[in-house]
C-alpha cells in the first residue's frame, strides 16, 4: 500500500513541481560544501612538505643523538652523577668555564693547558672579582690581599702581603752567581753560607749597617774573616771595652817615626815599640828611643 502511494507520488508532474520550486531558491542560499580545484592542490601540498619536513627533523635528531652519544647516564664521556658531572678523557673549553670545585679521577693527575693564557678569578658575594692569578706564555701574575705557600701539615712555608713577606721554612737558601740584593733592611737570626762556599756581605755604593740589640758574633770555623774598606773602620763601645783575643796581632802597614839621632851601634832591629798619638793614631817607633818623631804634626795628623 505505502509502495503504490510513492510510486503514485513519484510522477513526472511532480518530478517538474520539484525542479520549478528548486528554480524558484535565492541564489545566496545556493552554495557547494568543501575545497575544491587549485586550492585543494595546495592543501595537498603543504600537507606533503610538512610531512617530509617532520621526518627530517626526526632523522636528523636521531643522527645528533647517535653521534653525541646521548644516553640515560649522560652524553658521550660526560656522565651525570649525584653531586656534579663525571668527564673521562679531554675536555676542550671554548669560553669560561665557572665551578665550584674540579677534581680529577683517583690516583690520576689533572692537567690544565690554554695555547695563550689561564685566568682564574675569585669573586666576592657582590660578584666583584677580589683575587685572580693570570698563567701567561711568559709571566705569571696574581692579585690578592695575602699570598701564602702551606706545607702537608698546614705550617706556613711562604707568606706575603703589603707589610711584610714571611719565610716559615728552616732555612732560606739562594742560589746565583749575582747574589742576593735588597733594597731595604733585612732581619734575620743567622746568615749563613753553604758548605764550600763563602759569605759576601757587600754595598757597592752605600753603607751596610749591622744592628744587634744584644750582640753580634761573627765567626769563621774553617778560614778567615776579611773586611776590605776605602776609608776609615770603626769600632766604638759606648759601655764596655774593645777586645782582640788572638794569639798575634799584625798591623803591618803602620808607618814608621823617623827619629833625630840613632844608636852607636847602627844596627837595624826587628823589633818596634807601638807608640799612640794624642788623637788615637798608632805608629812604630825604634825600640832604644822615645816615642818621637821629627814630623810629629804630620804623622799624627
Amino acid at each position: 500500500m505505502k509502495k503504490s502511494e510513492a510510486a503514485a507520488c513519484d510522477t513526472p508532474g511532480s518530478r517538474s513541481q520539484i525542479q520549478e520550486d528548486s528554480d524558484t531558491l535565492d541564489p545566496k542560499y545556493n552554495f557547494r560544501i568543501g575545497i575544491y580545484g587549485w586550492r585543494k592542490k595546495c592543501l595537498y601540498i603543504l600537507i606533503f612538505v610538512l610531512l617530509v619536513m617532520v621526518v627530517v627533523n626526526l632523522a636528523l635528531t636521531l643522527w645528533v643523538l647517535k653521534v653525541m652519544e646521548f644516553s640515560s647516564e649522560g652524553m658521550g664521556q660526560l656522565k651525570i652523577v649525584s653531586g656534579g658531572l663525571k668527564l673521562e678523557g679531554k675536555a676542550f673549553i671554548l669560553d669560561s668555564l665557572i665551578a665550584s670545585s674540579i677534581r680529577s679521577r683517583v690516583n690520576q693527575p689533572i692537567v690544565i693547558e690554554s695555547t695563550r693564557n689561564l685566568t682564574m678569578r675569585a669573586r666576592d658575594g657582590n660578584g666583584y672579582a677580589n683575587s685572580w692569578m693570570v698563567i701567561g706564555n711568559d709571566r705569571m701574575e696574581s692579585l690578592a690581599k695575602t699570598f701564602k705557600i702551606l706545607d702537608e701539615k698546614g705550617s706556613v712555608i711562604f707568606s706575603a702581603n703589603r707589610s711584610e713577606v714571611t719565610v716559615g721554612s728552616d732555612s732560606l737558601r739562594v742560589t746565583g752567581e749575582g747574589g742576593t740584593k735588597f733594597t731595604g733592611s733585612v732581619q734575620a737570626t743567622r746568615v749563613r753560607a753553604p758548605a764550600g762556599h763563602e759569605l759576601r756581605l757587600e754595598s757597592p755604593t752605600r753603607t751596610l749597617q749591622v744592628r744587634a740589640p744584644r750582640g753580634i758574633h761573627m765567626e769563621s770555623l774553617g778560614g778567615k774573616l776579611d773586611a776590605t774598606i776605602l776609608l776609615d773602620m770603626t769600632f766604638r763601645s759606648e759601655v764596655g771595652a774593645i777586645r782582640l783575643d788572638a794569639g798575634s796581632i799584625l798591623m803591618p802597614l803602620l808607618p814608621t817615626a823617623k827619629v833625630v839621632s840613632r844608636p852607636a851601634t847602627g844596627s837595624k832591629h826587628d823589633i818596634f815599640q807601638l807608640c799612640v798619638c794624642e788623637s788615637g793614631k798608632l805608629f812604630l817607633a825604634s825600640p832604644h828611643l822615645v816615642c818621637a818623631s821629627e814630623n810629629d804634626d804630620r804623622l799624627c795628623r
